[in-house]
């Protein structure tokens, strides 16, 4: 089995798993809503179902991420796995400012004299429990996948990272909830009313900002926007001697990152005449040199004297 189909197959064992533990903790999280009336469990519900649609969606660009360029899609499907990952980031985002203007409605509601409706702890607690168990097997799963694919899919990564804020979510959850419980008639008496929708905009003022950040970096991705440096000049280094042992000047190298695939454009001046059939030999020893550090990778040698300058005049 090549490492292409162990990383698909990989792939959509966890998306199948994913739906499954997201489409249940959904649904235990809405019921256990209805019992509780509690806002911070229908929010941690609603993030499985978003989970439970992102899983499915995820499978589907999974599969298509390893497809060869064709007449239709001439770059190939890279970008699906970006397009995934910045629209999942966006989706989260809406829901936490959905859930956010509901608590901040909820406590005006109460600063304006009306009484939320009491909380029944019992339901709750056994929904932490079976909920954070859930979480963290699905961690692990998803965690343990993405390494034995070789640390490449962002669908198994970012599928890692949801599960994990949801476990931290829901036990960050339970914890406020239960100190709002035992200290209801002490120090958190003037608050207890409200502590379930200040538990809401806590945690997702928390959440918000890891959201953003993926939401950004896969935006940047479809813009075409420069790799990490580390990435830049991991390739300078692997590049470096098949093009000293060639003879001829690199003008210039740019690295971009779209999905699981990297772009590396090689702006070359071999400095004597050469013949197609010898460009495409050097392409392809640079792409052998690139395996190592890029799975994924496509490298396209640029004969120029100037390099990216050209562009500029």
């Amino acid at each position: 089995m090549t490492e292409q189909q162990t990383t698909r197959r990989l792939e959509r064992r966890a998306m199948i798993l994913s739906m499954i533990g997201n489409l249940f903790m959904g649904a235990v999280g809405v019921y256990a809503a209805y019992l509780s009336n509690s806002q911070a469990i229908l929010m941690d519900g609603l993030f499985s179902l978003v989970g439970f649609t992102a899983a499915f969606l995820g499978m589907r660009v999974a599969a298509n991420a390893n497809r060869q360029p064709n007449k239709l899609r001439p770059f190939g499907y890279a970008a699906d796995e970006a397009l995934f990952v910045t629209f999942r980031s966006l989706t989260l985002i809406g829901l936490v400012l959905f859930a956010m203007t509901n608590a901040g409605l909820a406590i005006l509601n109460y600063i304006n004299g009306h009484q939320p409706a009491a909380l029944v702890f019992k339901p709750m607690m056994a929904y932490f429990g079976v909920i954070g168990l859930t979480c963290v097997l699905l961690w692990g799963f998803h965690r343990w996948s993405w390494h034995r694919a070789g640390r490449n899919s962002e669908v198994l990564l970012i599928e890692s990272k949801a599960a994990a804020f949801d476990g931290l979510i829901t036990a960050a959850a339970g914890i406020g909830l239960l100190g709002i419980e035992l200290l209801r008639d002490g120090i958190l008496a003037p608050v207890a009313p409200i502590g379930d929708s200040l538990i809401v905009l806590v945690l997702c003022a928390t959440v918000l900002a890891p959201y953003f950040k993926d939401f950004i970096g896969g935006l940047g991705e479809l813009a075409g926007i420069t790799a990490q440096p580390q990435h830049l000049a991991a390739a300078r280094r692997a590049l470096r001697p098949t093009l000293q042992q060639d003879g001829g000047t690199l003008h210039d190298l740019s690295v971009s990152k779209l999905g699981r695939e990297f772009t590396v454009m090689v702006y070359y001046d071999p400095g004597r005449t050469v013949s197609a059939q010898s460009v495409d030999a050097l392409a392809l020893r640079l792409q052998q040199d690139l395996a190592q550090t890029f799975p994924l990778a496509q490298v396209y040698v640029i004969l120029s004297e100037q390099g990216r300058a050209l562009a500029a005049k």
